[in-house]
């Protein structure tokens, strides 16, 4: 099904913005309007709900997809939504100060559904770590809505009014030494046993390839054992290299150990690139065969080094590859070439991108981390 639907968008089928796979049509929902994120809250008062809608649609075009449904979250659920529950028949944005209190006092806290080990859930209520960056987004809000009130009053001039968080009560440097602690302490708690986790990795590719050799080199039909486990090749496959991958297990259980190699491969090798380099996923993501690059000192001597794109910090870097690192990207090249150095069938050098953000496709790239 996935390699009709892709023949038939290449043959022009479908609109010019179909999604590339079918994974992103039945897996990932694109993007929605602004009046679509306000709606998922059912407001009653149509008027706020209009111009929470019109705010949106006025700094979308300076937002990021995240970020502005992230403010409509904010906006119309943690703010609105919350004022009309307690507040029924609230229809202005003027709020008095005890409403504006009782709100800020409901904000402190929130109700989360924590599993037991019994397998019973429970609802506790728990400090909300957010409540200042939602104070924050609140008074941006309604200073927003004054300042545009001076350009277009007709617009905006009705809505304009004092905003009801203080200019005190928005900081978050308490809140950022928090999450600072939060990582600290997770980073540490964590280290520890990464020598584990590596020694696991290294020990399931190599199962895994063991288990994949093994099938190549049985003859269709047969029955072979490898690593204490007895498994029957099928007796054709549809591949074109006539090597089939999945197989049945000695309890005629389905297996592709095709898949199990290449899931133990990319395991391996994201781990050892994020343990050499510190790089963040979105930017692991975006490696490409044009990330390597090489470097001439004046001594004349060539370093290669590892080309990260701009992401959340918004800084382009350099990672001097060592040895370590320069075996795995070599192993990560080969993984998805043939033996004649050309991108191989089941791993084309091309490959379509999503920006998961964003919730939209992006252009095909060579990207290296292909699992």
């Amino acid at each position: 099904m996935r390699l009709a639907y892709l023949w038939l968008r290449e043959r022009g089928q479908f609109p010019s913005d179909a999604p590339t796979t079918l994974l992103f049509t039945t897996h990932r929902a694109g993007q929605v309007t602004p009046a679509e994120l306000v709606d998922r809250y059912d407001l009653q008062c149509k008027p706020v709900r209009d111009l929470l809608v019109d705010y949106l649609t006025e700094r979308q075009p300076t937002l990021d997809y995240a970020t502005l449904k992230g403010l409509a979250a904010t906006l119309a659920g943690n703010f609105w939504a919350d004022l009309e529950q307690h507040h029924p028949g609230i229809d202005a944005l003027r709020l008095s100060p005890e409403t504006a209190t009782a709100w800020k006092g409901r904000l402190v806290t929130k109700t989360a559904r924590r599993r037991q080990s019994d397998g019973t859930v429970i609802t506790v209520t728990e400090p909300r770590t957010s409540a200042p960056t939602v104070k924050m987004t609140v008074r941006a809000f309604y200073l927003d809505i004054g300042e545009w009130a001076l350009s277009e009053p007709e617009r905006w001039g009705r809505w304009a009014s004092p905003p009801p968080v203080a200019e005190a009560e928005c900081s978050v440097k308490k809140l950022e030494r928090r999450q600072k602690s939060k990582s600290d302490r997770r980073t540490r708690e964590r280290l520890p046993v990464l020598p584990a986790l590596v020694r696991v990795a290294i020990r399931r590719l190599k199962e895994a390839t063991t288990r994949l050799d093994a099938l190549n080199t049985a003859p269709p039909g047969s029955t072979f054992t490898v690593l204490g486990e007895t498994f029957t090749a099928p007796k054709s496959s549809i591949r074109p290299d006539g090597h089939p991958t999945a197989v049945r297990d000695a309890g005629g259980d389905r297996r592709d150990l095709g898949a199990e190699e290449r899931q133990a491969f990319w395991a391996w090798a994201t781990i050892e690139i994020f343990r050499h380099t510190g790089i963040r996923i979105e930017e692991l993501q975006e490696l490409s065969h044009h990330s390597i690059i090489s470097y001439r000192l004046p001594s004349g001597d060539v370093v290669p080094l590892l080309q990260i794109a701009p992401s959340k910090t918004d800084q382009e870097r350099l990672i001097l590859i060592s040895p370590e690192l320069a075996d795995v990207l070599s192993a990560v090249i080969s993984h998805v070439r043939d033996r004649t150095g050309q991108p191989s069938a089941a791993d084309s050098q091309l490959r379509p991108a999503r920006e998961d953000l964003e919730r939209a496709d992006a252009p095909a790239l060579p990207v290296e981390h292909q699992p």
